[in-house]
């Protein structure tokens, strides 16, 4: 015999009134129809959670990296139609950058990565258009326009390589390209520009006299501690201020030395360049690019470790190449510390990004003390490179093949 709890008396189902048979019926389909509802609610959560998951973190992959593929990913999951679904694909979309900028700073070894990709765009069969003006990174309005749609028209996949303060095409209504570059310690930088115009590299003993021609003896041999400790033009701000403008563009205020370009700068990077990596870990920036851009880079790291390109290497180490003393590198350090700030953001973007694709980082901390100073000149070996500003003269693009 079945107890009732309640302490009531049980009664069969034909003993409920009919009001509370249809009221409790009621409420017998509302729960069966809950279930269903709440998991189809449920699993639309779930799904849109999960794709803004997946999106949250394409972003954060490629934070700082190339605004067009972030442009295209908004505009065919925003802004496409059942009938653009549904119809042949839009010809102009390639599965990967198909504009790529290297705005190439003066000796941070972009001859080393322009040699590469002459190898490479024969490989790969992209355009690759290397620029031969060497002297002339900050442009008029008119002049930025010409250049910007000069390179838009370049046949894609293309990389436009040219010595050139950063270029905003959005200004301008025109489609921003994917930047890429690497920077050097900037004073490792000037040690080696200042020896070079001077006296050239092994690749010929009267290579200097050729390049900088109008250079007069007493300049010539200057005392870079005396340049420095003296306040010469060419050892003090702004001429020191020179990589932080490659970054900051081409506004008149880049190239005064202070915050506003350092801030500037760091935004364009952010916002504009898939990749900025340090010469001191060259190895490390070329794998990156290989797995960030293979399309151009597949199989650099390869080319870039045979011997016969080794050999090249040995021919440009600049000549008569020497350290300042200590004293001289200080002062010159306290001139470039918005340079050296940038360089440490810099690093520290590169090893975020190395940290993100996997790459273990063998680098010293960022926190340097006077010390390190005595060991600039040998720290960074010494890169392929091209003079650059250097009163106009212009490099036979084959050069680099023969020794003069």
């Amino acid at each position: 015999m079945m107890k009732n709890f309640s302490g009531s008396p049980l009664h069969c189902n034909n003993q409920i009134p009919n009001h509370i048979r249809e009221r409790n019926n009621r409420k017998s389909s509302v729960l069966s129809a809950l279930p269903l509802r709440l998991s189809l609610r449920g699993y639309g959560f779930c799904m849109a959670t999960l794709f803004l998951f997946c999106f949250g973190s394409l972003f954060y992959q490629l934070n700082g990296g190339p605004p067009r593929i972030l442009l295209d990913i908004r505009q065919y999951l925003g802004e496409s139609t059942y009938r653009d679904d549904h119809g042949p694909p839009v010809p102009r979309v390639l599965p990967f950058p198909s504009q790529v900028v290297y705005n190439r700073v003066g000796k941070c070894g972009s001859r080393t990565v322009v040699i590469l990709l002459r190898l490479l765009a024969e490989k790969h069969q992209f355009n690759l258009v290397s620029s031969d003006i060497h002297n002339k990174t900050r442009l008029t309005k008119h002049e930025q326009v010409d250049l910007m749609r000069n390179i838009s028209g370049i046949p894609q996949p293309f990389l436009y390589t040219r010595h050139v303060h950063f270029l905003n095409f959005t200004r301008f209504r025109i489609e921003q390209p994917v930047y890429i570059n690497i920077i050097r310690d900037p004073i490792s930088r000037f040690l080696s520009n200042y020896f070079f115009r001077r006296f050239g590299d092994w690749r010929g003993e009267q290579n200097h006299l050729i390049r900088t021609p109008g250079m007069k003896d007493e300049e010539r041999y200057l005392d870079i501690n005396v340049c420095i400790l003296e306040n010469y033009p060419e050892c003090s701000n702004p001429r020191v201020f020179y990589i932080i403008p490659y970054f900051c563009g081409q506004h008149p205020q880049c190239r005064e030395p202070g915050v506003w370009a350092l801030e500037r700068a760091k935004q364009n990077v952010l916002e504009n360049y898939l990749l900025v990596g340090i010469l001191e870990e060259l190895e490390d920036v070329l794998l990156l690019l290989e797995r960030l851009l293979p399309h151009y880079f597949s199989g650099v790291l390869n080319i870039y470790k045979t011997p016969d390109y080794k050999k090249m290497g040995n021919l440009t180490g600049t000549v008569r190449k020497h350290t300042p003393s200590l004293e001289a590198l200080q002062v010159l350090y306290h001139r470039m510390r918005y340079e050296y700030e940038f360089y440490n953001f810099i690093r520290d973007q590169f090893h975020l990004t190395k940290k993100k694709i996997g790459l273990r980082s063998a680098s010293k901390p960022t926190a340097y003390s006077p010390a390190f100073l005595r060991e600039l000149a040998l720290r960074t070996p010494e890169p392929l490179d091209e003079d650059e500003e250097l009163d106009g003269d212009l490099e036979d693009a084959n050069s680099w093949l023969v020794q003069p």
